[in-house]
């Protein structure tokens, strides 16, 4: 046997199964407690329908009202949380460790645009060759770095080597 459809979302005149409950009209104003079947009828005269809105009270609380009305602006409710809702995003620099000042200046610039963004940014150094030798090359860039951008973001995950590459996460403040 098939079990009945879930329906998500208040419930709507004759799925309201509880004795008594506390009915608010199309105007807002409270009617008082009264029997459930009652509160129908006096919702089907109105010509719109009774919603559940406060379930776990005692009574039930249900109002009045246009329910097609009703779940179209929830829906505009959740749309609306949605699009103030930030994504943060893990923005990738790569940086060599005999970077030119230009070439570092250009990168900053570019950094100073993800901080204000409010995305997070990855400063990858990339060793090759002889350079592997040096890793305190890397370090005093990866310092410099910390430095320059110390009042606009906080470093997450502090310059670390992982294999030919050195990497520190820094967070917007």
């Amino acid at each position: 046997m098939q079990a009945p459809p879930v329906k998500d979302g208040p419930r709507i005149n004759e799925d309201i199964r509880v004795p008594r409950v506390l009915l608010i009209d199309q105007n807002g104003e409270k009617q008082g407690i009264m029997p459930t079947p009652s509160a129908i009828e006096a919702a089907e005269e109105a010509g719109l329908d009774l919603v559940e809105i406060v379930p776990n009270a005692d009574p039930p609380v249900v109002k009045i009202m246009d329910f097609g009305k009703f779940k179209f602006q929830e829906q505009k409710k959740k749309n609306e949380a949605r699009k103030r809702q930030k994504v943060v995003e893990i923005k990738e620099i790569k940086l060599r460790p005999n970077i030119d000042t230009h070439d570092y200046d250009v990168k900053a610039k570019a950094m100073h645009g993800f901080f204000e963004e409010g995305d997070k940014v990855k400063v990858t150094l990339r060793f090759r060759g002889r350079e592997l030798a040096h890793p305190e090359l890397g370090m005093k860039l990866l310092q410099r770095v910390k430095a320059d951008f110390e009042e606009v973001a906080k470093v997450e995950y502090e310059p670390r080597m992982e294999g030919k590459q050195m990497i520190m996460i820094l967070a917007p403040r």
